[in-house]
């Protein structure tokens, strides 16, 4: 882990004109890149934890730690959201769902919460009701990721419902992305949803990411494909430290090393930027 003085902590401001703002889930903490184009502008610790996945939606980005869910709106700083230790998260139809290290899976509704008087409740049950604003949807083995409607886990993909879990087929699932056209990645192949669950690329995968329309990439050991013209094919990155994670913004693709580094191709090939932490988890746009 590097010291503190090797990147500044600061708070994150959105100024939106004609930029994005990329979040790193790294064991430092979260760290804010302000990109414009290709261009990396400037980035800093906007929230310090132990971040183990990372999910953005709108306004809105949720970090998996290891003590809870924290929740960031807009400029606002990262409050805890009374989850509790977390593996992952994500966002479906507005909604933000985490999972713990038990299989548990939930979906936050704040309002639940609110509905409760913590006025004259000890610290105890203030803690207990602050949790009410989870609803459980149910239980897995080893959630590995969550994206959209989707759930990746040991015993395979499942779907989010109203209120609960159901088993969308696979097994050994690591990551899944479900907008658009769902994929998966598991220990031996990489899956598009079509008539059922058919293999693309035979492989030991642990990443699959996708924007919901055109643009996928998948990370197989230090491979990285890339979905071009519906074709799988090899990506040639400038960097031999493995790849951890790619998100995309209108325009541009993102991706993040285990090292730290930070890269960006907005048309005309990859640009790169040392951000300075390590134990990278993921990465998430906004």
């Amino acid at each position: 882990m590097p010291n503190d003085d090797t990147i500044e902590e600061k708070r994150v401001y959105s100024d939106k004109a004609g930029k994005v703002e990329v979040f790193v889930a790294s064991e430092l903490g979260v760290v804010a890149v302000d990109v414009s184009g290709d261009r990396v502008g400037e980035f800093g610790l906007a929230h310090r934890c132990t971040a183990r996945a990372i999910a953005a939606e709108g306004e809105r980005v949720a970090v998996a730690t290891d003590e809870d869910v924290d929740l960031a709106v807009g400029d606002e700083e990262f409050e805890p959201t009374g989850f509790g230790p977390a593996v992952a998260v994500g966002f479906h139809d507005g909604d933000l769902l985490a999972a713990n290290e038990d299989g548990w899976v939930a979906r936050y509704d704040p309002e639940r919460a609110d509905e409760v008087d913590l006025t004259d409740l000890d610290a105890a049950d203030a803690d207990a009701a602050e949790k009410l604003a989870w609803q459980t949807l149910g239980h897995v083995e080893t959630v590995r990721a969550i994206d959209g409607p989707l759930v990746a886990a040991a015993d395979g993909v499942y779907r989010v419902g109203d209120g609960d879990l159901s088993h969308a087929g696979l097994d050994d699932v690591r990551d899944v992305a479900g907008r658009g056209v769902p994929l998966a990645a598991t220990g031996e192949s990489l899956y598009t949803l079509g008539n059922g669950w058919m293999d693309v690329l035979d492989g030991v995968f642990r990443s699959v990411s996708g924007d919901g329309f055109e643009r996928a990439h998948a990370i197989a050991g230090t491979t990285v494909y890339a979905k071009v013209d519906d074709e799988w094919q090899e990506a040639d990155l400038p960097t031999d430290d493995p790849v951890v994670d790619v998100a995309y913004a209108p325009g541009a693709v993102f991706a993040v090393t285990e090292a730290g580094t930070l890269l960006v191709d907005a048309g005309d090939g990859w640009q790169t930027q040392v951000l300075g932490v390590r134990g990278v988890a993921g990465l998430a746009v906004r």
